[in-house]
């Protein structure tokens, strides 16, 4: 272990003991730390400070400078308050402030609140847990100038999180995340305002969750499928989290009758005591959600995540057996119906389009090109959805877009991921599905023989701490040089695109400029057999992340196992050839 990095981290630790500034319960965390034989959690607490980025704040709860605790929350609030400030310098300027079900949620909220307020902003604060969604719709229903949501969405239970959001309902993007990140390295704990001023703190609740459902019914498509289907049999779970109460009444108000939920994920519980974690992505997590829809005899089975913006969606197969919809599948088939009812219906216009996330799925760009409707591709992360919405305000129709990883949002009342709307609305697919004697299970071997198959398969190689970050910045290193690939599983790459160096390079190692708003670090191979390999870095957790997409063909249902099982062979191939 490095002598010199425990040094660093003990004299840290050391300042926030002799401190008048911080509680006794954080100084007895840091000193426990401090005599344990073992400095590992010591230097993971202490090793860097918890970085504001462009999208708030995401990190394990705790003391110290790399955790998430009211001192850090508390300087990044009093930075984002300075910006707010500069940026309007006229009074009477607002903010709203909210929170999901995970620990210490209410005590962060309540923290952002009174330190905004400190600052002469006025503040809006949900009285409870309440879906990213609506927090994102109330900035802009309530005519606030920027917003912050307390959660660490789908993340394991030791995080917690802090999203934050502007004028628009967006996450923050450029000028505003640099200008305010800017602002937040420039706070020192001694300049937080922690003593709030209650005259400028108001609580809201049932009458933003009311103006939040009407906006939600701006999602469906065709209401009269819905009623002739309106007895569709739906299981639906929290997740303990914050779609416990909208989503069940949003569906009601959309015209649904046969609402069931899973009662021990309707308790709110920052220990997400019923799952391993949280995360609609992981199949463990619909275990419950399974099990209850086997005894209701369900149609579907749906999730939401802890702060309600991501869904996961579990339907029958052909034997009867309840298969997961993966995110790329779930964003395909939404995509899917929206272009078709649009135009059974007559409401499709030219000036529409659609958005998706550059590592999700190219069937949707299929889909879209058979049917002359507009696609964008963005960067990962629904603020450049939103910034897609934003700058073809008044001039094109934005009518859904979404990512692999179960987030969707089928309309522009909001700017962030939205699991209420999404899931009314493919409650509404199902209805259409059932309507023709068919599944959603059907409906996806439809989209599939139709515009030909893709399997997607994300590869999670988690690295943490200290090493392990230092690890997953050498192998984008090593990708961009010694060790990009030449062929993938055997077919040649054709073209590769640096997110970072903002460039497209074909296999003869012509340069051409990369047309994208600002640079990430996202590399992606594109082979010659189809394949489309992209890595990044996790912006929220320890890990770097390899999405892998295989083309196919089926001509018919039965075919789709033996696909299957070709493309889980080609990934095995892919692992290899990447050294994973």
């Amino acid at each position: 272990m490095d002598n010199e990095l425990i040094r660093k981290c003990t004299a840290t630790a050391q300042q926030w003991i002799d401190s008048p500034l911080y509680d006794a319960e954080t100084k007895a965390e840091i000193q426990a730390m401090l005599d344990a034989d073992d400095k590992t959690a010591l230097i993971d607490a202490f090793y860097q400070s918890l970085e504001f980025g462009t999208g708030g704040l995401r990190g394990i709860m705790g003391a110290g400078t790399n955790r998430m605790n009211k001192y850090i929350v508390g300087a990044a609030t009093q930075g984002f308050a300075n910006y707010i400030n500069k940026a309007f310098p006229e009074g009477g300027k607002s903010v709203v402030v909210g929170h999901d079900c995970r620990n210490n949620g209410r005590m962060f909220a309540e923290t952002v609140a009174n330190i905004f307020s400190a600052n002469g902003i006025k503040v809006y604060l949900f009285e409870s847990l309440r879906p990213t969604p609506e927090v994102s719709f109330a900035i802009r229903h309530l005519g606030a100038v920027a917003g912050v949501n307390v959660t660490a969405s789908h993340n394991p239970k030791e995080y917690n999180g802090y999203k934050a959001y502007w004028s628009d309902g967006a996450q923050v993007i450029a000028p505003h995340d640099t200008g305010i990140i800017d602002e937040v390295n420039k706070v020192a704990i001694e300049d937080v305002k922690f003593q709030g001023n209650p005259d400028l703190i108001k609580i809201i609740g049932g009458e933003i969750d009311y103006d939040y459902m009407q906006a939600v019914l701006e999602a469906r498509v065709d209401a009269e499928v819905i009623k002739r289907q309106e007895n569709l049999n739906i299981v639906y779970s929290p997740m303990h989290g914050a779609g416990r109460v909208i989503t069940p009444l949003c569906l009601r108000s959309w015209g649904f009758k046969n609402i069931n939920v899973v009662p021990e994920q309707m308790v709110i519980d920052g220990n997400f005591s019923t799952v391993v974690s949280p995360n609609p992505e992981n199949a463990e997590a619909m275990t419950l959600g399974m099990k209850w829809g086997t005894k209701l005899n369900a149609d579907l089975v749906i999730a939401s995540d802890p702060d309600a913006d991501r869904l996961a969606i579990v339907c029958r197969d052909p034997k009867g057996e309840w298969i997961i919809i993966n995110g790329n599948q779930t964003c395909m088939m939404f995509c899917y119906y929206i272009i078709k009812n649009k135009i059974a219906l007559g409401q499709l216009k030219p000036s529409d389009f659609l958005v998706k996330t550059i590592v999700t799925t190219e069937v949707i760009a299929e889909i879209a090109r058979k049917n002359n409707v507009e696609l964008r591709d963005c960067y990962t992360g629904f603020k450049w959805i939103a910034r897609e919405i934003a700058i073809s305000e008044g001039k094109q129709k934005y009518i859904g877009g979404g990512e692999e990883s179960f987030g969707f949002l089928p309309y522009d009342k909001v700017r962030d991921k939205d699991a209420p709307a999404a899931i009314c609305l493919i409650c509404e697919i199902a209805a259409w599905a059932k309507d023709q004697g068919k599944t959603l299970y059907d409906l996806l071997m439809d989209i599939y023989i139709e515009y030909g198959f893709s399997y997607e398969h994300t590869i999670n190689v988690v690295k943490p701490g200290k090493s392990g970050a230092d690890e997953i910045k050498q192998m984008m290193v090593d990708f961009r040089g010694s060790k990009a690939p030449k062929e993938i599983a055997g077919s040649k790459v054709v073209v590769t695109k640096d997110y970072q160096a903002l460039t497209v390079t074909d296999s003869n190692g012509n340069v051409k400029p990369l047309d994208m708003p600002a640079k990430s670090n996202v590399l992606q191979w594109f082979c010659e057999d189809g394949t489309k390999i992209s890595v990044r870095p996790s912006g929220t957790e320890p890990k770097i992340k390899f999405y892998c997409e295989c083309k196919g063909q089926i001509a018919c249902a039965k075919c789709y196992p033996e696909e299957i099982a070709k493309a889980q062979a080609k990934v095995e191939e892919i692992k290899k050839s990447l050294g994973l």
